[in-house]
C-alpha cells in the first residue's frame, strides 16, 4: 500500500514515522512535508495540501492507495470530499463534518441539539451582543473565534474590562465569536479513530497550551503533551464514550455526513462530569507525537479500514508503553511572529538518543545546517514505564538541542490540578 500524508508539521512527521512501520506500507509520501520528514527518508512532494487538483495529480502520478489528511485546513476546504468524489480512499472527514472544528458556532449548536455536555454559550457578531452575553456570564467568560485559528483563537480574560476589549478586537478580526461560561477542572483530550459508525479510542492525552511554565502566557498550538490510560479512570472513559463520542457519531450520521477520521474531544473533567471544550476533526498536535510512540497497532491497516468503513480491530499489542510524552521547542516570537533562520545545534546528538524521537515541524536544511523555519520548530518525544521516564528522555534531548531564543516549557506533565477554561 502506498500512502500519502497531507501536511507538513510535527504531527505529519509522527504520522509518516508510524505509518512507515506497517508491514502493509510499501511507501509513504508527504505533501508538502518538510525537510525533517524528507531527511527521514520520506519522499516529499511540492504543492498545496488544500488544492484538490494538486493532490489528485500526486495520487495519480505515484499510485497512491490511501491518503491521510493531517491538518484541519484541507479538511475544512473539502479535500476529503474531492478525493472521494474521484473514488480515492481517504482518511479524513467530509467538509460538512469538519465544521465541528471549523465553526465553533456550529459545534456548540450541534452539542446543544444532541445533548452533549458542554458549557453554556452565546454566539455573537456585534460588540453590543458580546456585552450582553458577558453580563449573563457574570462579566468574565471564555472567548473563542468562530473559524480556524491554529489553536490560538481562544482568550481567557481576567476582568470584565479585559473581556469587553478582547471581544471587540476578536470581532474585528474574525467577525463572529462564541462566548462561553468558564469551567473548572482538569483538561484532557480523547481521540477516536472513526469509520462512520464504529470507533477506536487512543490513549487519553493532556496538552499544555500556554506558552510559559505554570500555565502562564498566551495560548499556543501546544507546547507539549503527555498520554496514558492512567490519566482517565475506566468509569470516566465509559462516560465520555457514551455521552460524547457515541452521540457525536450518531448526530453526524443523522445529519447525513457520517464521520470518518479522527474525532478529537477536548474535555474538562468538571465536578458535574466531563464536558466538551472543543472538537477537532484530526489528529492533535502535539498529542499525536506523544501517543504514537506508545501505540502498538498497525496504523496503516487501521486508517485504511476506517476509510473503507470496515470494522476497526483494537491492536493486539495494546500499548507499547504505559506513558508517552513530547516536549515542543518554539522559536523566539512565537505565538506571534516567529524569527526564522536561526541555526539549530545538537540535532544529530539528540537523534541518536535511545528511545527518543525528534519530530520536525518548522525546520529547514540549507548548506549543511538545520535552521528554524516556523513557530513550533520541533518536538522531542519518548515513551516509558513511568511518566518521569518518558519526560526525562524528552528533556535529555534538550541537553543537546539549542537555537537562539528557543522556548521550551520545563513543566510538561507537572500540572495535574484544576485549570479554568472553556
Amino acid at each position: 500500500m502506498k500512502i500519502l500524508v497531507l501536511g507538513g508539521g510535527g504531527r505529519e512527521h509522527a504520522l509518516c514515522w508510524k505509518l512507515a512501520q506497517s508491514p502493509q506500507a510499501e511507501a509513504v509520501l508527504a505533501l508538502p512535508g518538510n525537510d525533517g520528514i524528507a531527511a527521514a527518508g520520506v519522499r516529499c512532494l511540492a504543492g498545496d495540501a488544500s488544492d484538490a487538483a494538486t493532490v489528485l495529480a500526486a495520487i495519480a502520478a505515484h499510485g497512491i492507495d490511501l491518503t491521510v489528511v493531517g491538518p484541519e485546513a484541507p479538511l475544512a476546504a473539502g479535500i476529503a470530499d474531492a478525493l472521494r468524489t474521484q473514488g480515492k480512499l481517504v482518511f479524513g472527514p467530509a467538509r460538512a463534518a469538519a465544521r465541528l472544528e471549523s465553526s465553533k458556532v456550529f459545534a456548540k449548536e450541534f452539542m446543544a441539539r444532541y445533548e452533549i455536555p458542554t458549557a453554556r454559550f452565546a454566539a455573537v457578531d456585534s460588540a453590543a451582543a458580546a456585552r450582553r452575553a458577558l453580563q449573563v456570564m457574570g462579566g468574565v467568560a471564555v472567548l473563542k473565534a468562530d473559524g480556524l485559528a491554529a489553536g490560538k483563537g481562544v482568550v481567557v480574560p481576567e476582568t470584565a474590562a479585559e473581556a469587553e476589549a478582547a471581544a471587540e478586537a476578536m470581532l474585528a478580526q474574525y467577525g463572529r465569536l462564541v462566548i462561553e461560561q468558564r469551567l473548572r477542572g482538569p483538561e484532557l483530550s480523547v481521540l477516536a479513530i472513526c469509520n462512520g459508525e464504529q470507533y477506536l479510542t487512543l490513549l487519553p492525552a493532556r496538552d499544555h497550551k500556554r506558552l510559559r511554565e505554570g500555565d502562564q502566557g498566551p495560548n499556543t498550538g501546544g507546547m507539549g503533551a503527555i498520554c496514558s490510560a492512567a490519566l482517565l479512570p475506566h468509569e470516566l472513559q465509559q462516560t465520555i464514550e457514551e455521552k460524547t463520542i457515541e452521540p457525536t457519531l450518531a448526530g453526524m450520521s443523522a445529519m447525513g455526513t457520517p464521520f470518518v477520521g479522527v474525532l478529537y474531544c477536548g474535555l474538562m473533567l468538571t465536578a458535574a462530569g466531563p464536558k466538551v471544550l472543543e472538537y477537532n476533526v484530526r489528529f492533535g498536535d502535539p498529542e499525536t507525537q506523544a501517543i504514537l510512540p506508545c501505540w502498538g497497532g498497525d496504523l496503516a491497516a487501521v486508517l485504511a479500514a476506517a476509510a473503507r468503513g470496515a470494522a476497526l480491530q483494537p491492536p493486539p499489542a495494546g500499548a507499547l508503553a504505559p506513558w508517552g510524552a513530547c516536549v515542543v521547542a518554539a522559536a523566539e516570537g512565537y505565538p506571534g511572529t516567529p524569527t526564522r533562520g536561526d541555526a539549530i545545534d545538537g540535532l544529530d546528538a539528540a537523534g541518536q538518543l535511545a528511545g527518543v524521537q525528534i519530530f520536525h515541524a518548522g525546520t529547514r536544511h540549507a548548506e549543511g545546517q538545520w535552521l528554524t523555519h516556523g513557530g513550533r520548530v520541533l518536538a522531542a518525544a519518548a515513551s516509558g514505564g513511568a511518566l518521569g521516564q518518558a519526560l526525562g528522555a524528552c528533556y535529555h534531548a534538550f541537553d543537546f538541542l539549542h537555537f537562539r531564543g528557543m522556548q521550551v516549557r520545563r513543566d510538561i506533565g507537572q500540572l495535574q490540578g484544576d485549570s479554568i477554561h472553556a
